[in-house]
């Protein structure tokens, strides 16, 4: 049974650890050690995090099976829509529904509103799994990150 926690500024700690081995984990087979670091360090550390809770809107919560962090989510609330900025698993939990019940509570948490996302071009099994929860490619993006390091991504958006 999987639950959904709320992330509070007391947790911002445990949540960029938590980050942090994840994307060391994942993005191995997609993107530079370096880069990894670097976002890491500019996207999901402990100040990063809570800059994006103060100043950018950022909710974060926990995805807790049993007393175990099995991932996280982060979304931002905008006007017209709920951007889905982060869903991140760990590895013992994937490919076991995690990511679809956590997508669940995003649309529970969107309302009515449509769910837009970026999601790295070269993640196929990624963008496979969003296009089976309903989300459809709308545009494609390069942004410039600052240290000749760029993300390369679709624009995905899920409308009800």
């Amino acid at each position: 049974m999987l639950t959904f926690q709320k992330v509070e500024n007391n947790q911002i700690k445990e949540l960029a650890g938590l980050a942090s081995s994840i994307w060391h984990e994942y993005w191995t087979c997609l993107l530079s050690a370096e880069q990894i670091d670097y976002m890491v360090e500019n996207f999901q550390s402990e100040n990063a995090i809570k800059e994006q809770i103060e100043k950018e809107n950022y909710t974060y919560y926990f995805i807790k099976s049993d007393n175990d962090n099995a991932g996280y989510f982060g979304i931002s609330d905008k006007a017209d829509y709920l951007f889905l900025s982060k869903l991140y698993i760990k590895k013992d939990y994937r490919h076991k529904g995690v990511g679809t019940q956590a997508f669940e509570k995003i649309k529970q948490l969107a309302g009515e509103k449509p769910v837009k996302l970026t999601v790295n071009k070269y993640n196929t099994n990624t963008i496979k799994a969003y296009e089976k929860w309903g989300f459809k490619t709308i545009d494609a993006v390069v942004t410039d990150i600052g240290s000749g390091f760029v993300m390369d991504d679709y624009i995905m958006e899920y409308k009800r």
